[in-house]
């Protein structure tokens, strides 16, 4: 079914309209049951809430210490702007997970449990075997929905996970059924078997009124809300293809020298008549002269020499959008790698008959593979995360089922490679106790514990800068710094001699206490040590109070971003924003990209092409302006012209990004 403009009207009025009732719900919840007030951000005590339950008096200490936990990472807005988080939160959860369950059963990975109420299949049999141990029919298909969260969280924990800080609320019996009767609505109801429905979601779930008002109010984005926000625009299915094709695919038919079925499955795939594919060894021939005034049917006849481009292991082929949204460029790259999974088996490449005992052991791995080791993708907005970590599992599910592969022979997906680029958590006194546990035995350990501090203070940015923020280049020149200093030190001996009787002005300052420490070895393992205390703590963490445990998921979280940073990629695809980056941003994209710093969409170039590794290729629709305008020169001579060959360039003009004032361009570049 097409998503024309009155479809996804039909699909906007069902967002706005769920949005509503949901917002509403949990703002009255907090304020009645609750004693927090997202509209005058007062807090009740709680103490004062002795008209709790044991059970609601628990979710209540524990949204306080959710909101503790906000406000220690952003004081900046106060009770109210917490709280009115906590609330988007908890509807566009609720709403996201209530979709998935729709889409999963329209693609019968699910027995009826949504699409008729009370009355499905699937919630008629449970209240049949429960009997009336449940209470009343609303409380029991509640406790039915909760089951089937916990079922799909065993694989989609981001979403799923009721206990996570975005998922603790849920509607009351007369909120539950509108939303049931909004979603199952007949004029949506062929929607929910479409792969696109649910980026859709994403993009309606902030209105275009609520854009056009952040505007109104400020020329440049304020946070990294605003930035979220002001730059969803669904790209088009036919841009995707066509980049995805010249980059991923193209890899792939460099590397299989033309002989792959992408050549028939990607439409879009660019290629020359008379392509010459290189050995290992050989260089392409000196250019002949130049025939005077060649027609352009001689010109596109002339031979044209392709570099060798080696044979990967596809589990090693890494693609990434680090402004993925709801993951339509990923979606996308599944179909493409799947192909190049199958063929790879054929090929071969080495080391996959090694791995697995058959061909068809494999094949059945193929959607597990995909995306624990191909697809990246990073976002600022936690519901994109939500919702392209959803598109990605119902897409591996659709390759399994159309292999006819049962749901107790699939494998279980382990993880995905799609992050939340937000801060770290701002507990000083938790990030205290971590430096306590981890980092005060030996001097090295105390030094870690510094360069840790620094790490976090680094990470402040995250939310805004997402994806431009260099962090992996912060921990590194942090480790030089340190060593630099401790080169530089005085005698350890002259030290303790003479600065205590220093004046304190002229004692020692060298940003880092490097004392006692002798091995010149340290240095090299400092980072990976950095990465593997973080990681354990933010992992390992239990017990103490229910905000101890945020700050361990959202320090995980850092580090799942910083993970992502410091990988190197084959493909960079993305629909990146445009314009200038948020106002607590703007002095660090200045300094750490001074030739894009003009738009945000040129500093993701700059950006991605930092990450590609040798010959990669990005793909990317951004506004077409980079390649006139003169603010821009330094982009395109020192850029696209020094540090990438331009591929292909694809001049779209307006009207492709929905409501988007922008001319668009789509384009293809290969890294030198």
């Amino acid at each position: 079914m097409a998503f024309d403009q009155s479809t996804r009207n039909r699909l906007q009025r069902f967002v706005s309209d769920a949005r509503t009732v949901l917002t509403d719900e949990f703002t009255r919840q907090l304020q009645n049951d609750f004693g927090l007030d997202p509209l005058s951000g007062h807090v009740t005590p709680l103490e004062n809430m002795r008209h709790l339950d044991d059970t609601r008096l628990e979710t209540a200490r524990v949204l306080r210490e959710t909101l503790a936990h906000y406000l220690a990472t952003s004081p900046s807005g106060g009770n109210r702007e917490a709280l009115d988080r906590i609330v988007r939160e908890q509807a566009f959860t609720v709403l996201n997970r209530l979709a998935a369950l729709r889409m999963a059963e329209a693609r019968g990975l699910l027995l009826e449990s949504i699409s008729q109420g009370y009355n499905s299949r699937g919630f008629q049999l449970y209240a049949r075997l429960a009997g009336t141990g449940l209470g009343e029919t609303g409380d029991a298909y509640r406790l039915y929905l909760f089951s089937l969260f916990d079922e799909f969280a065993l694989d989609l924990k981001v979403l799923f996970d009721r206990f996570s800080p975005q998922g603790r609320l849920f509607p009351r019996e007369t909120a539950l059924l509108e939303i049931l009767k909004l979603i199952n609505d007949g004029d949506i109801a062929p929607l929910w078997a479409e792969d696109e429905a649910i980026g859709w979601i994403y993009q309606y779930f902030n209105s275009r009124e609520e854009r056009k008002k952040m505007r109104d109010e400020s020329a440049a984005p304020r946070n990294s809300r605003e930035l979220a926000v002001r730059n969803q625009f669904f790209t088009p299915r036919y841009v995707v293809e066509f980049l995805t094709d010249n980059t991923l695919g193209r890899i792939w038919y460099e590397m299989t020298k033309g002989q792959t079925a992408l050549v028939e499955k990607c439409r879009y795939l660019v290629r020359r008549p008379n392509e010459v594919f290189l050995g290992p060894t050989e260089a392409p021939p000196e250019p002949a002269e130049n025939a005077e005034n060649p027609s352009q049917e001689e010109l596109l006849n002339q031979p044209v020499f392709i570099q060798h481009r080696p044979l990967k292991d596809p589990r090693e082929i890494r693609m990434i959008d680090p402004a993925c949204g709801s993951m339509h460029f990923g979606l996308y790259a599944f179909d493409v790698f799947e192909t190049i999974y199958l063929e790879a088996w054929d090929v071969p490449v080495t080391g996959l008959h090694e791995a697995y005992p058959g061909r068809e052991a494999y094949v059945r791995d193929i959607p597990r593979l995909i995306i624990e080791n191909n697809i990246h993708g990073v976002d600022i907005d936690p519901r994109a995360v939500q919702i392209a970590g959803l598109s990605l599992w119902l897409r591996a599910q659709r390759s399994w089922q159309a292999a006819g592969v049962k749901a107790k022979d699939r494998p279980r997906i382990g993880r995905s490679n799609i992050v939340c680029a937000e801060p770290m958590p701002g507990e000083a006194d938790f990030l205290k106790e971590f430096r306590e546990q981890h980092f005060s035995e030996t001097p090295e350990l105390r030094l870690l514990g510094q360069l840790v501090e620094r790490i976090f203070e680094a990470m402040k940015l995250a939310g805004e800068a997402g994806s431009l923020l260099k962090i992996e280049t912060e921990i590194a020149d942090a480790v030089a710094e340190a060593k630099r200093k401790w080169k530089a030190r005085p005698n350890a001996v002259q030290v303790a001699l003479f600065e205590k009787d220093l004046p304190k002005s002229e004692q020692l300052n060298l940003g880092f206490d490097v004392t006692g420490i002798t091995d010149a070895g340290f240095w090299e393992q400092a980072e990976s040590s950095i990465y593997e205390a973080l990681r354990d703590y933010a992992e390992t963490v239990e017990g103490g109070n229910y905000q101890r445990r945020l700050f361990a998921q959202d320090a995980a979280r850092g580090f799942a971003f910083i993970d992502m940073c410091r990988k190197e990629y084959d493909v960079a695809l993305m629909n990146p924003p445009f314009g200038e980056g948020s106002t607590k941003a703007k002095s660090y994209l200045v300094k750490q990209f001074p030739r894009t710093k003009n738009d945000v969409y040129a500093a993701f170039v700059e950006r991605e092409l930092g990450l590609l590794g040798t010959s990669g290729m990005l793909g990317a629709i951004t506004s077409r302006t980079g390649f006139f305008l003169s603010s821009f020169q330094k982009f395109r001579e020192e850029i696209l012209l020094r540090e990438t060959h331009p591929v292909l360039f694809a001049d779209l003009g307006a009207g492709v990004l929905d409501t988007a004032m922008v001319e668009t361009a789509a384009y293809v570049l290969a890294k030198r």
